[in-house]
């Protein structure tokens, strides 16, 4: 079954480093999402192990055989490209079918492959129309369903949403991962929307400028991420920066232009400048209570879909994020006046890097 290994693998152009020195597992059946800023080398990456590109070192292992020097179409894997690539020329069966044909199956076997495969992405009413016939949406499953029915059990998905309205993202996004569940297939999906690799993955690699940053599950990355970087980069992100002053075995407290920020989590380095980071979620504004240091005044409320987005100016001058459902009963209007209290199992400590906070969460 594919599991797929990369060892020390880099690839560079001329005086460019596009990967370096990549070491990646993915085991059989996982669904991994590679994601990162443009340019950080996730599509590199992916073409090396579909094999359309060549490493400048490290070895690809797909089900532990050494694959450097196999060409793309003895890989056994499918590939969706960002760019819907359907012959247009072909009804949706023909491009469906086309593996099979060319590697020469016998008609039953590629007829009922294909059937399956449009059965499952829902296009078997569709199968007489031609390309330029279909919607964006229904194009992309095309292309998936073509891929599908190559028969590889290893899924290689290049953007395959990007050229989709959001909508389409969404409902496609989920019938992806069901059909790669349902046919017991391993997917690496390389997308640079961070609300798609949550809803799918079942692990994310989190790239920038050509190395791998951090990797674990959407829910790791979200709550507890380990890095600068991931935290800014998935999902939205307060932060705070401040001293340690003390730490026990349960609790750490930092000093904030003067105030006391606790958290239950515990900085590698004490006595030194400490960044403090907060989900905008977690994040509780109250309009009367007498007890908590800090203070602040809504300056913008902002509806996203079912949440409220409020930006709150606090006394000590930094602006931080509080979001909350639409339909809860806490609803301030700008002008407001509010008190803060930052939970201190939801406050995330990181030691303050030597570049600085900027250069560190830049995704430029």
């Amino acid at each position: 079954m594919p599991s797929v290994r990369l060892v020390n693998l880099t690839k560079t152009y001329r005086e460019v480093v596009a990967a370096e020195n990549i070491n990646l597992e993915v085991k059989d059946k996982e669904y991994v999402s590679i994601i990162g800023p443009s340019g950080c080398g996730k599509t590199t990456l992916i073409k090396c192990i579909a094999g359309l590109i060549e490493p400048s070192e490290g070895e690809i292992y797909i089900d532990e055989k050494l694959v450097n020097n196999v060409p793309i179409q003895d890989r056994a894997i499918g590939y969706v490209f960002q760019e819907i690539a359907l012959f247009p020329h072909m009804n949706v069966y023909d491009n469906v079918s086309y593996g099979p044909t060319v590697k020469g199956w016998n008609p039953a076997r590629t007829r009922s492959l294909a059937e399956e495969m449009l059965n499952m992405v829902a296009l078997r009413d569709r199968m007489r129309d031609y390309p330029d016939e279909l919607s964006g949406g229904a194009r992309q499953k095309t292309a998936v369903a073509r891929a599908l029915s190559s028969g590889s059990l290893l899924l290689l998905l290049d953007e395959p949403l990007g050229a989709l309205d959001a909508k389409v993202r969404a409902v496609l996004r989920h019938e992806l991962r069901r059909m790669v569940k349902d046919l017991g297939l391993t997917a690496i999906h390389v997308t640079h929307d961070q609300e798609e690799a949550m809803a799918i993955s079942d692990r994310i690699v989190v790239m920038k400028a050509g190395k791998i940053i951090e990797v674990g599950t959407p829910l790791e990355l979200y709550l507890h991420p380990s890095n600068l970087f991931t935290a800014n980069f998935v999902g939205e992100t307060n932060f705070l920066i401040g001293e340690s002053v003390k730490s026990t075995g349960k609790e750490s407290t930092i000093k904030v232009k003067g105030k006391i920020l606790r958290s239950l989590r515990r900085p590698s380095l004490e006595k030194r400048e400490i960044v403090a980071a907060i989900r905008p979620e977690f994040v509780i504004t109250e309009r009367h209570l007498k007890k908590t240091m800090w203070k602040g005044k809504i300056e913008n409320k902002v509806f996203v879909g079912s949440i409220v987005r409020y930006q709150v100016l606090m006394d000590t001058g930094e602006s931080i994020v509080a979001k909350y459902p639409a339909v809860t009963n806490r609803r301030f209007d700008v002008g407001d006046e509010v008190n803060l209290i930052f939970p201190p199992q939801h406050v995330l400590l990181y030691p303050y890097p030597e570049a600085g906070l900027e250069k560190e969460i830049s995704i430029e």
